[in-house]
This record gives structure tokens, sequence and C-alpha cells, in this order.
């Protein structure tokens, strides 16, 4: 009897760090990356821009994506790589843009097929933590692009404010 209590507990050890090493992720819901598109198109149809928004969630995957009416076929890729882009690496693109321009290591950022160096894309977090990123195109220009997906984060308290 002594024998299997010890063993018990032995086993109850080596099981509580496995467990402890699981990491607890919050994840991007459909019904929030519908109200980030609805957001940033919201945001641009009133500045009188039509866009395309895609949302990615944490592990690049598509979640939404929504194209207003008369948007140029391109804008459609060119969200799904802010987004992207975004989420890739972290970083808003507008700055990741800024500062490819300024340090001649990071333009070589510009090679790499995926990435699209242009502003718009902005990484979502939850608790500080990556979530999903949010790409627009075709608003008129990267400030415009970029406006319009800050104006979506806002739309969802869950998430932290964008920067």
């Amino acid at each position: 009897m002594k024998q299997l209590f010890i063993a018990g507990s032995l086993l109850g050890l080596l099981a509580g760090p496995a467990q402890a090493q699981l990491q607890q992720v919050s994840d991007l819901t459909l019904a929030a990356a519908q109200k980030l598109s609805g957001a940033a198109m919201a945001a641009c149809q009133a500045k009188g821009k039509s866009i395309v928004v895609t949302v990615l969630d944490r592990g690049g995957n598509i979640v939404s994506v929504q194209r207003a009416d008369g948007v140029g076929p391109h804008n459609t890729e060119a969200s799904r790589r802010k987004a992207y882009t975004a989420l890739s690496t972290r970083t808003d693109t507008q700055l990741l843009a800024s500062n490819a321009r300024a340090n001649i290591d990071a333009a070589n950022l510009t090679t790499l097929p995926e990435l699209l160096l242009l502003g718009g894309g902005l990484p979502l977090t939850a608790k500080g933590n990556i979530v999903g990123a949010i790409g627009v195109a075709g608003g008129g220009g990267a400030p415009q692009d970029r406006a319009c997906a800050q104006a979506a984060i806002g739309a969802v308290p869950e998430l932290d404010p964008a920067i």
C-alpha cells in the first residue's frame, strides 16, 4: 500500500510540470473579425472611400475578407498581405515601411514575397498577446488605410488599443 501511495505521488509530481507548460491563448472569433471588418468599412465609407479588409487569426489563417463595391481586384491581395506582414512582424506596417526606408538592413524585408511594407496593416493584441492582424487596402493611400484599421480596432473592446 505504501508503494502504491509513493508511485501515485510520483506520477502526480511528473504530471504537474506538463500541465504548467501549456500556454493559455485567446483566439479571434468570426464574430470579432466581422465586427472589425464592418467597423473598418464604415470608417472608410464615412470618408468616401471604398476598401477591402482582411482579418487573420494568430496562425495567419483568413477569418474574414470584406470588399466594398467597385474596389480594384489588386486590393484584396494587398489587404491580405498587409495583415500577414503585421502579424508576421508584430509591427504596424506603416512603421515597418518607414523603418525600411531609413535602414538599409530593414530594406531587405521588401525581398520577402509575402511581406508588403505599406501602411494599412496592424497586429491585433489582447492582453498583450497577438491574436491576429487586420489589413486594409484601397482607401486612397497608406495613411488612410491605417486610419480605417485603427478605427476598427477601437470597435472591439476585448482588443488592446491600436498605437
